[in-house]
């Protein structure tokens, strides 16, 4: 199944299209030689380990004089952010590039990634968005101050104590962990991996699917609201993560004790749909009865077409891991419900066609809104009105209803056998030798990722980019790189009182609010990111090379 598209998207929002818009000089060059890129990978991978790197751990980006550092928020200097692309992701990377090369600096540098993860793994075998080297205390601070002040950020704004699966950010750390242990069996790894996987394993319902967070708690009720952090979730594929990190253990160790929960978490996603006339999913739903629930102040109880085309991917991705054709049943049925409910051309042109947000019951489209300037005072609403929706959280959505049509045509024609005849379900099998330089597939699972693969995508091996890496690198071993993304400094928790303007569809509120927006004049920094994305690169032409 692909990957989530959350991690790729940060990873790749800044490469090329960045410097293009940065402006920064570039002129051809000849073609790199095998040689020059392997010393371009080891100079930008050296200060990433010696200058960027907290005792192993990463953010997402650093201003040149390290004065300020940030991951979806500001960061402590002693932090270290487990979400994509964070600490996992870098430490995947490395992976990447000691196979690519065979040079155990790589290894080396992977390993001070794991160790930084291990550092902050909760007990209870999962992780957090982030963690502090510093220990509890200083990450208590930094939740009751900037965290608690992200107005948009309502995940940040209360400690739990607890491990998380939003994101991607557990799972990215879980399949790391089995890459660590499987690379050369060694103990430290096997004892974090195999603690990481009894967290996936009995953090799951019953039912099949997972809780946001777990250890589940009851803390939050921000507004009134219940706290939806125990609630099943479908939001940013939090099922279809764990469903694939199961698929790779059993790929790579032959164990057949997470089949069951595999099967359970497909399941979950056919008990979850709700019946005609609305046969869609929620971003979460009640473990009770399975309906939709609400979570976030403007993540209201309702159906959510974005996410039931998720769910309807992923259904069809079932089939073609079990053949079973109960999983592709109801998918017509969706699919007709999410035209149903596409916005006519005449109701806010210019926007996706598909409102993020349907009613329950009556059908028709709810918008998300907000007032006051910040998080003391600011507050989010829903209505019918689709003029003046919040700018952080889209309230239109594009959706493929006619390629999501097309895909399931041509597997219902297919048949069960011919559909899952790949499917790693069906035989253990090495893991993929790269997981950075594409988006990974059920097919790629199946023969192992070789780059030759047709199913290949996304990070090519272009000589002419190589050659740009190559002359952009600095004399410090970084790649200069707008940092599109900024906030305000915590200055102390916001008046009672809003403050004067209009902030209803700005990306932060007033001096106070913490919530990262985009910088009108970005400065030039050190972007994770970047790095990633520019290594993937340079990775796939040195394996090209070979």
């Amino acid at each position: 199944m692909p990957l989530s598209p959350i991690s790729r998207r940060r990873l790749m929002a800044t490469t090329a299209a960045a410097f293009a818009a940065a402006g920064l000089p570039f002129k051809a060059l000849a073609q790199t030689s095998k040689a020059q890129a392997l010393d371009v990978m080891k100079k930008a991978s050296t200060f990433m380990v010696e200058k960027a790197a907290y005792k192993g751990g990463y953010v997402w980006s650093y201003l040149p004089d390290f004065s300020r550092r940030w991951g979806e928020m500001e960061a402590f200097p002693t932090m270290i952010w487990v979400q994509p692309p964070g600490t996992g992701t870098v430490g995947h990377l490395f992976l990447d590039a000691y196979h690519a090369t065979g040079d155990e600096y790589y290894y080396q540098a992977a390993c001070k990634a794991a160790d930084a993860l291990i550092a902050i793994q909760n007990p209870a075998g999962g992780w957090n968005y982030i963690g502090d080297m510093a220990g509890e205390a200083s990450l208590k601070k930094w939740y009751d101050t900037i965290g608690k002040n992200g107005w948009r950020l309502e995940e940040f704004q209360h400690y739990y104590g607890n491990c998380t699966f939003d994101d991607e950010g557990t799972a990215e750390c879980c399949k790391f962990m089995l890459r660590m242990y499987v690379e050369k069996k060694d103990a430290k790894y096997k004892a974090a991996f195999e603690k990481a996987l009894k967290f996936v394993l009995d953090s799951q319902y019953p039912v099949g699917g997972w809780p946001q967070r777990y250890p589940l708690k009851d803390e939050f009720h921000h507004h009134g609201n219940p706290d939806y952090t125990s609630f099943i979730t479908f939001n940013d594929d939090v099922v279809g993560e764990n469903i694939e990190f199961l698929i790779m253990v059993y790929q790579a160790l032959g164990d057949k004790t997470v089949l069951d929960p595999i099967r359970r978490a497909m399941d979950c996603y056919v008990a979850c749909q709700q019946p005609a006339p609305q046969p869609g999913w929620g971003l979460q739903h009640t473990v009770a009865d399975l309906k939709p629930a609400g979570a976030r102040t403007y993540e209201p109880k309702a159906f959510a077409t974005h996410a039931s085309a998720s769910c309807v991917s992923q259904l069809m991705t079932f089939f073609q891991l079990t053949g079973d054709p109960k999983y592709i049943a109801r998918v017509p049925e969706a699919l007709d419900w999410l035209d149903s409910v596409r916005l006519p051309d005449n109701v806010m042109p210019g926007k996706a066609r598909y409102p993020t947000f349907i009613q329950i019951g009556n059908g028709r489209p709810l918008y998300v809104h907000r007032s006051g300037s910040n998080v003391v005072n600011g507050r989010y609403y829903t209505d019918e009105n689709p003029e003046k929706t919040v700018t952080h959280y889209s309230s239109f959505r594009n959706v493929d209803t006619k390629g999501m049509r097309a895909r399931y045509e041509k597997l219902k024609a297919m048949g069960p056998e011919e559909a899952s005849k790949h499917s790693p379900l069906k035989g253990t099998r090495a893991l993929p030798k790269y997981f950075m330089v594409k988006d990974l597939s059920v097919d790629d699972l199946t023969v192992g990722g070789d780059l030759s693969s047709s199913a290949t995508k996304g990070v090519q091996a272009d000589p002419a980019k190589v050659a740009k890496l190559t002359a952009e690198l600095n004399a410090e071993g970084w790649w200069p790189t707008p940092l599109t993304s900024t906030s305000q400094p915590y200055i102390g928790d916001g008046p009672a009182t809003p403050t004067p303007g209009d902030f209803s569809e700005t990306k932060v509120g007033d001096k106070y609010d913490t919530s990262p927006f985009p910088d009108p004049h970005p400065a030039i920094g050190i972007s994770t990111g970047a790095f990633i994305a520019n290594m993937a690169t340079l990775i796939k032409y040195v394996d090209a090379q070979a």
